[in-house]
């Protein structure tokens, strides 16, 4: 049995959409030939949400490594709060000592903490132990600084973490062995940047979902005094996750199509409640709406509830899995790929899905054929997306008959999302690194 260290600074009982590749896959990778070893960071310094009941779908032979990162304190004073940051040194410590004491044949790292991925070259220059790196985010990106888009978050902040970037990720993909990511225009804009990168492995892996997620998020109980007591004829339509400032097309999509709805039906407006759950990563203290704003400014502040806190992964499958029907929000950087598709299909609830032309989302959901589409921003669509809404909502308030849903790729999702599928195609890539 070969034997994979597997560095993910974020790991439960922390809960962030980062580790959930690893979380799902570690059931698995024994039965495709690999030993999982998951070196880790002390999640009790950590800043983000913790979420106890994902400690439960960790099997229990997995070993856990954890390193204490120095403290978020005493650097906060220096403005440093960044987990990859905090936990560097820790880490080449932890992993030096494991790779001294033991073979690995692979080494993967599983994380959006970019700060950490050098570690890969460094450990394969002093102990020749091939690397794998799971593109989730592009870690060198010009999003922020092409013209017309809102300016980048963190401020100055941002424009170092940029020019680390510049400087480092051409050096640490260079050495890698292999590359998975959730998108191939990734990929894509890697190759564009580098020369000899199209020579690398790499295969276009999604995070997929787990059928055990789903069942055990529906044993745990509700959260209490988290949503109000609706009415029994009200219909929930939830959105779950980040609705950050790549999203308010999406939103303003949406909401037209409400409004214009509400006016031309009030009454049947006035049965719905649009949820939309966990839509910031800032501290529960520090989270401010970032849909309400905007459902104000259309009139339809008073048919929406946001919870900007973030929420436990479990706690969003339940939602989910309750809800009458489920909005995706498609995004303006054309390559994001949401992991919450995949939970979204599993939940079973109809999707509504406001995208754009030639997204990846658009791609993945016509893919999987589960989702009513509305088309964002295209010349002449704005009446075409008020009728769609408008025929959704009225689907809603009549039960969703089978023939107004599109058929569902069942086989294909099985085939190509379940994370047992996801994990032997990942089992194949560190086999193939190995070749090199």
């Amino acid at each position: 049995m070969k034997k994979l260290l597997i560095i993910s600074p974020f790991f439960p009982p922390a809960s962030t959409p980062d580790l959930q590749r690893v979380r799902m896959s570690l059931p698995h990778y024994k039965k495709f030939g690999w030993e999982p070893v998951v070196l880790t960071v002390d999640s009790s310094d950590q800043s983000v949400l913790q979420e106890p009941d994902l400690l439960e779908t960790i099997p229990s032979d997995i070993r856990i490594e954890k390193v204490k990162p120095f403290s978020y304190r005493k650097l906060n004073f220096f403005g440093i709060r960044n987990i990859g940051l905090r936990a560097w040194l820790p880490l080449w410590r932890r992993g030096c000592e494991l790779l001294e004491q033991e073979k690995f044949d692979a080494i993967f790292f599983s994380t959006t903490q970019f700060f950490v991925l050098p570690l890969g070259s460094l450990w394969k220059r002093r102990y020749n132990v091939p690397y794998i790196i799971d593109i989730q985010d592009p870690w060198l990106t010009n999003y922020y600084y092409q013209k017309g888009v809102s300016k980048p978050p963190g401020g100055w902040k941002y424009h170092i973490t940029y020019l680390i970037a510049w400087l480092l990720e051409g050096w640490t993909y260079r050495h890698a062995a292999g590359f998975m990511s959730v998108s191939a225009r990734y990929f894509q804009e890697l190759q564009s940047r580098y020369s000899w990168f199209k020579e690398k492995i790499q295969t276009t892996i999604r995070f997929g979902a787990s059928k055990e997620d789903q069942k055990y998020s529906l044993q745990l109980l509700p959260p209490q005094d988290r949503l109000p007591q609706f009415e029994n004829n009200i219909l929930r339509i939830v959105y779950t996750g980040a609705a950050g400032p790549i999203m308010p097309k999406a939103l303003n999509a949406f909401f037209d199509g409400v409004q214009h709805y509400r006016e031309t039906h009030p009454e049947k407006a006035a049965r719905f409640r649009f949820l939309f759950l966990g839509t910031s990563y800032a501290p529960p203290d520090k989270a401010l709406p970032s849909v309400l704003p905007i459902a104000k400014e259309w009139k339809m502040d008073d048919l929406v509830l946001e919870v900007p806190s973030r929420l436990g992964f479990l706690e969003c499958l339940r939602y989910q899995a309750e809800a009458d029907a489920l909005l995706m929000l498609g995004s303006s950087d054309l390559a994001y790929s949401p992991s919450k598709l995949y939970t979204y299909y599993l939940s079973g609830p109809p999707i509504l899905a406001p995208v754009f032309k030639n997204s990846v989302l658009e791609e993945m959901l016509q893919e999987l054929n589960c989702a009513r589409l509305i088309h964002i921003g295209e010349d002449g669509s704005r009446d075409v997306s008020r009728q769609e809404i408008a025929q959704f909502l009225n689907d809603a308030l009549a039960g969703f008959t089978p023939c107004a849903l599109p058929q569902r790729r069942d086989d294909l999702f099985v085939k190509k999302y379940l994370a047992e599928s996801l994990t032997a195609d990942q089992c194949c890539l560190f086999d193939a690194a190995l070749q090199i």
